[in-house]
């Protein structure tokens, strides 16, 4: 039995036949001597107990040396001279924890004695509570550095750090994020953790890594820490340290593609050889026709919808235009009037019919195509068939149609046909949904009509006249930078396609991406562009042919970080165990998803960057800048709660720049036409504001696109007391300005937030989908409110004021301002579910009008008693009544309307106000009330 496995010393126990002797072991059972003399055993158990004792110390005498340097530096934590990072943490207690495996948990207190014991027990706590030492010497450490360099945080810059950015600078974790919230002082953040790192002997400059996303930034990042400390650290854009790393590999830089810094000429690089492609091979002409003419838009009809409102809002986020140039109501249309225009068919859309009909109290019979050679019509119907429990089939409509009436609908229309002898080819949507609309089209028009195509160089030709060409070549770009960027592979695309059910329309994309990447490729010729650069960069660190001289990488505005650029990043981290990660952002500020940002790199920071103790991985730092130095509380807490509606955001506190003495944000209703006027209007009110001997305030306007930028030359020469100057919202990061015009905060495709969103088909190379409806343009909203230092003005027009402007004039919790003057209120539109917003019209009365103006058509007139309100239902009651206190007899027939007074052939009656879009009506009594008599419901197909 060897004496490191004994456990304890010998016991001695008294027996009647003597004395038993007891030595307990941890490898092999308990071995007992019996019977022995009360003397011999005591003495052996002596004996046992001494060689015990000197084998332990012995042993620990042996480890003297391992013990004294792990000991020396457990007890350092309680006053650590450097910031105790997870990274030089771990080591140490890797080291704890063999030694206290090896040998300090098998040494016996009663072998070695209390002062070996003493000796030994900072070094086993630390082994068994790892995670508290650790803390507390953070803790120790953050308190006397922030007291040590208190003159240092005063001067750095031109006021002194906050606390909270002191604390930003100190803290030195393997990862440690910066939450920097609009105007929270991110700059001087970043300035003085570089200068900090080297005057505190942290590192030298050349162990510095500093990041920015754009070359003037990195600029002026340099200039900045240089001047500001004297320490010359240069900071590069991600592409600049990625080009440097591949010149120092492979001994020369690689010429960069004309293309890289010109995203015009990118554009035209694509379009040429979309084009070029098309002349020159067959097969991919065919595709890309193929996509052109049938899947441009998404594919969605009203089966895919719920309500009537769901599907208007999608349709006006498509632009449904054929290829003869015209826009249609929906994709099934689009798909038939491409293929007549393919196949040579010459075709009118949505004609009048030829024969008048009989006065029926609607608009004209407009069929939905007319072949111009043949007169044949062709009207295509909105069913599908569904089995029913017998076996037969029935034909049914989209979720919102009403089913009798649509179908009494085609029935109408079959009989006029039939009556005035005129030729109408059905096309239904159940052909559609099973694979054989326009096959089957080609088989009934096959007896009427000789097709001839037209050679794809013809049709191609018509797309560029369209310009269809021009958003197709963005689209196609922007997929293949991210395609090269993220990795992908088109198998990946496909893998995604299938999970996500895009279904054809990514197919028939992917068939014609593919030979574009691969011709895109070869025009490369040895050259890289940009997608390489920062890919190439990344293999060699991660392969290690790269040696990289990084322990700290500062990267600025990480909030846009890419995959491509956060896996370089991790590739220098990876190079040395003690690299520290200094990410400066703000989740808030997320809005380049389109250029490959990833908001969830910066979500999820520490399992990407962080690093690893005592079990727990993704070990990090955050710290909360909080303070803003730019905006009013009521502007900051306002952007806030509008961001924070997205339940993804990450949680921040906001301390206000000072408190505003009057309303910050306000809300300006625009009529058609009048958007010049009302930013004079805005702007002579800012001027007027100014005081005579103050200097000129700067007015930022923005816009969602740069095409509503106004004639700032005409503005500049009205208002000589204003700096008036205009940005997009992306642009306009990291800028400021006393008052902030957001311009046409509008609904629709170019609106805010825009429905020109990023196109399906790039979900397949990018980062996964948020959850929360427009949870980017929430966030470019909330960089617009955030630009502000004292007022923030909205424009929007008072016909389609965006879905950001409803809400925050809705809820008190922004404290948004209307000037004076009637506020129009909106209210529901009950033939579609969508809303009903109060308009001038040209007569110069206000009428109230469904925002889906294309689609839905219902229109109302404002009360004629009061002229502003709308009269509106009361449940339970047939009177329609008016804030105003006017009642009208509801109309029987819609749900919106109301009864007035009409002349007819037979006399005065009572007719809905949305006369000839609903024919509801009623007799007049003699009587103060009128009889209600609901009429013979029309079909509204």
């Amino acid at each position: 039995m060897s004496l490191q496995s004994l456990a304890s010393a010998p016991s001695l126990r008294k027996g009647m036949l003597g004395t038993a002797l007891t030595i307990s072991s941890d490898e092999l059972d308990d071995v007992v001597l019996k019977a022995a003399s009360r003397r011999d055993a005591h003495e052996f158990s002596l004996q046992i107990t001494a060689a015990w004792t000197r084998f332990n110390l012995a042993a620990l005498e042996k480890e003297a040396a391992r013990l004294d340097r792990i000991l020396a530096r457990v007890v350092s934590l309680a006053a650590p001279s450097q910031y105790p990072a997870a990274c030089e943490i771990a080591p140490l207690l890797d080291d704890a924890r063999a030694l206290d495996s090896a040998l300090l948990s098998k040494l016996n207190a009663e072998a070695i004695g209390p002062e070996a014991v003493a000796r030994i027990a900072p070094v086993r706590k630390f082994a068994s509570d790892p995670r508290t030492l650790r803390a507390n010497g953070i803790a120790a450490f953050v308190t006397a550095e922030l007291d040590r360099w208190k003159d240092f945080f005063d001067n750095i810059e031109s006021n002194p750090l906050t606390p909270e950015q002191r604390l930003s600078v100190v803290v030195d974790e393997d990862a440690t994020l910066v939450l920097a919230g609009a105007g929270s002082g991110k700059t001087s953040v970043i300035t003085a953790k570089a200068a900090y790192l080297v005057k505190a002997g942290i590192r030298q400059p050349e162990e510095i890594l500093l990041l920015a996303f754009a070359k003037n930034a990195a600029e002026e990042m340099s200039e900045r820490v240089e001047a500001r400390s004297g320490v010359p650290i240069v900071a590069r854009t991600f592409h600049a340290i990625a080009y440097d790393i591949i010149g120092i590999v492979e001994g020369s830089k690689p010429a960069l593609a004309d293309h890289a810094t010109d995203d015009m000429a990118f554009t035209n690089l694509i379009k040429q050889i979309l084009k070029d492609l098309v002349y020159r091979l067959s097969e991919v002409s065919k595709a890309i026709i193929q996509f052109f003419a049938h899947f441009l838009v998404e594919p969605k009809t009203e089966w895919d919808f719920k309500t009537k409102h769901d599907f208007y809002t999608h349709m006006e986020s498509q632009d449904l235009r054929t290829l003869q140039g015209e826009k249609v109501k929906s994709y099934e249309e689009l798909q038939i009037a491409n293929w007549l225009y393919e196949n040579g068919v010459e075709y009118e859309y949505e004609p009048v019919y030829e024969h008048k009909i009989a006065e029926t109290g609607r608009r004209d019979y407009q069929p939905d195509f007319r072949l111009t050679e043949s007169g044949i019509y062709i009207e295509h119907f909105g069913v599908r068939r569904q089995k029913v429990a017998d076996g037969s089939e029935r034909l049914i409509t989209a979720p919102f149609v009403d089913r009798d009436e649509y179908l009494a609908g085609m029935d109408w229309k079959r009989k006029v046909h039939a009556e005035h002898e005129t030729t109408l080819i059905e096309t239904y949507s159940y052909e559609r949904q099973e694979g054989r609309l326009l096959t089957g089209l080609a088989e009934k028009l096959a007896p009427h009509v000789t097709l001839k195509p037209r050679s794809p160089d013809t049709i191609y030709d018509r797309i560029v006249e369209l310009k269809q060409v021009d958003d197709f070549s963005k689209l196609l770009g922007t997929f293949l930078r991210k395609f090269k960027s993220g990795g992908y592979s088109l198998q990946d695309c496909e893998t995604k396609s299938n999970q996500m059910k895009l279904g054809k329309r990514a197919q028939a994309f992917l068939d014609v991406f593919a030979p574009v990447f691969e011709e895109y490729q070869k025009r490369l010729d040895g050259r890289i562009d940009f997608e390489d650069m920062i890919l190439r960069a990344a293999h060699y660190a991660e392969t290690g042919r790269y040696v990289s001289p990084f322990r700290h990488i500062l990267v600025d505005e990480f909030q846009d970080i890419s995959q491509s650029r956060a896996r370089l990043v991790k590739a220098l981290k990876a190079q040395h165990p003690n690299v520290r990660v200094f990410a400066v952002g703000d989740d808030w500020q997320s809005i380049f998803r389109f250029a490959g940002s990833d908001i969830h790199l910066m979500r999820h920071f520490g399992r990407e960057f962080g690093g690893a103790f005592d079990g727990e991985a993704g070990v990090h730092r955050t710290v909360d800048l909080g303070r803003t130095f730019r905006s009013v509380d009521l502007i900051a807490f306002a952007a806030r709660t509008f961001v924070l509606r997205n339940p993804a955001q990450i949680q921040k506190q906001i301390v206000p720049a000072g408190t505003a003495t009057e309303p910050a944000i306000r809300v300006v209703s625009v009529s058609k036409g009048e958007d010049e006027a009302k930013l004079s209007e805005v702007l002579t009110a800012v001027s007027a504001a100014l005081a005579p001997e103050a200097t000129p305030a700067t007015v930022l306007l923005l816009g969602r696109y740069r095409f509503v930028e106004p004639n700032l030359r005409e503005q500049r020469r009205r208002f000589p007391r204003l700096k008036i100057s205009f940005k997009t919202i992306h642009a306009s990061k990291g800028l400021e300005a006393d008052h902030v015009i957001l311009l046409n905060a509008d609904s629709g495709r170019t609106g805010f937030p825009s429905e020109i969103v990023d196109d399906p088909l790039l979900s397949l190379v990018s980062p996964e989908e948020e959850a929360f409806q427009n949870a980017e343009e929430r966030r470019v909203m909330y960089v617009a409110m955030t630009r502000a230092r004292h007022t923030l003005t909205i424009l929007a027009s008072n016909a389609r004021p965006s879905s950001f402007v409803t809400e925050l004039k809705k809820d008190p919790a922004y404290g948004i301002v209307a000037p004076p003057g009637v506020e129009l209120e909106e209210h529901g539109c009950s033939e579609c579910g969508g809303r009903l917003l109060g308009v001038t019209g040209k007569d110069g009365r206000i009428w109230y009008r469904c925002e889906h103006v294309q689609h839905c058509g219902n229109l109302l007139p404002a009360c004629q008693s009061c002229g502003t309100a709308l009269p509106r239902g009361t449940d339970g009651t047939t009177a329609v009544r008016c804030a105003c206190g006017a009642t009208y007899p509801s109309c029987p027939q819609c749900e919106d309307g109301w009864l007035i007074e009409r002349s007819g052939s037979y006399g005065k009656f009572l007719g809905c106000v949305r006369y000839p879009t609903c024919v509801g009506k009623a007799k007049t009594s003699s009587g103060d009330r009128s009889t209600l008599t609901k009429p013979r419901r029309r079909n509204r197909a």
